[in-house]
C-alpha cells in the first residue's frame, strides 16, 4: 500500500535553542520512501548525520520565539507487518555483529532484573518467535493500553508494577523480557496507518529466525501499514527530538496517515 505519512511539531523558545531531531524515515526491507518533504518555519541551516543505529538526524539551533517543523512523506509500506510462527531462536554466538548491542540491559529496559519472569513465560513455547508471541500475550492480558496516559518515561520494571500502559512502556517491556531469553529486541517508533487515537507510536522487533520481525502489544493483530522512523534500545535513543538548555513549549503537535490511492505520480 501507499501512505502519506506527516508531522508537524510547533514549539515557542524564550532563547536561541539547539535541537537534534530523528524525523526522516528511511527505506528498508518493508518501506520504501518515495517522496519526501521537510520544513522549518522560519527557516534556518540544518546539518543532517546518521546516528549509530542507522537513524537519520538533523541539528539546527531554533530562533527564539515561534519554531515549527512539517515533515511529509509518501511511502510504499506493506499491508502488514510479517508473522513467523515456529522461527528458530538464534544462539548469541551465531548472531550478526550488529545485534549484540540489543541483548544488553538498556535504560529503561532493565533486562537483567526479568531472567525469572521470561523464562517462566517462555516455558512450553518453542525457542525464538513463538517464545515472544508469548511475551506479548502476557502484555496483552497484563495491562491495559491507554493512549496519553504516561507523559513520563518510565522503566520496564515500573511498567510491570503498573495495570495501565502507553505504547512506549509496553514495548519497553517487551524488550526487557526478549532479551532476558537471550533474544535481540529493539524499539521502532514511527507511524501506524490503522493507529486510533491517531499519534506517533512505537513498537519494538526481536530478532529471530535470520531475521527482524515487529511485535506490537497494543494492537490486537499486526495489519495495517507501518511507517518506521527511528530504531534504538528503548526510548532514550529514539526520540523524535531532543532539545538542549532553557525549556522550550510544545505549542502544537499534529499526526496524519493517509492511504493513497495509487502511487504519487
Amino acid at each position: 500500500m501507499w501512505l502519506h505519512a506527516s508531522c508537524l511539531l510547533e514549539f515557542d523558545s524564550s532563547t536561541p535553542t539547539p535541537f537534534i531531531l530523528m524525523l526522516r524515515p528511511r527505506s528498508g526491507a518493508q518501506q520504501w520512501v518515495a517522496r519526501e518533504q521537510y520544513v522549518l518555519t522560519p527557516s534556518v541551516p540544518a546539518v543532517e548525520f546518521t546516528d549509530p543505529f542507522g537513524n537519520l538526524c538533523q541539528r539546527l539551533v531554533a530562533p527564539m520565539g515561534r519554531f515549527s517543523i512539517r515533515t511529509s512523506a509518501d511511502i510504499e509500506a506493506a499491508d502488514a507487518a510479517d508473522t513467523g510462527y515456529g522461527l528458530p531462536f538464534i544462539e548469541v554466538q551465531s548472531l550478526p555483529d550488529e545485534t549484540l548491542p540489543f541483548l544488553l540491559p538498556s535504560r529503561y529496559c532493565e533486562s537483567d532484573r526479568f531472567t525469572m519472569m521470561a523464562a517462566s513465560l517462555a516455558m512450553g513455547w518453542a525457542p525464538g518467535y513463538n517464545q515472544c508471541a508469548a511475551i506479548v500475550d502476557y502484555i496483552r492480558g497484563a495491562l491495559q493500553y491507554v493512549p496519553g496516559s504516561g507523559q513520563q518515561i518510565i522503566s520496564a520494571t515500573e511498567v510491570n508494577q503498573r495495570t495501565e500502559a502507553v505504547c512506549r512502556d509496553m514495548a519497553h517491556l517487551g524488550i526487557a523480557l526478549c532479551r532476558a531469553l537471550a533474544i535481540p529486541a529493539r524499539m521502532v517508533v514511527g507511524y501506524l496507518e490503522s493507529l486510533q487515537p491517531m499519534d506517533l507510536h512505537a513498537w519494538f522487533e526481536a530478532y529471530v529466525g535470520g531475521r527482524w520481525y515487529t511485535f506490537d502489544p497494543t494492537q490486537p493483530n499486526l495489519e495495517g501499514g507501518r511507517v518506521a522512523i527511528a530504531y534504538g534500545r528503548d526510548a532514550a535513543d529514539v526520540a523524535v527530538y531532543n532539545q538542549f538548555g532553557d525549556p522550550v513549549d510544545l505549542l502544537r503537535m499534529e499526526v496524519e496517515v493517509v492511504r493513497l490511492a495509487s502511487a504519487p505520480s
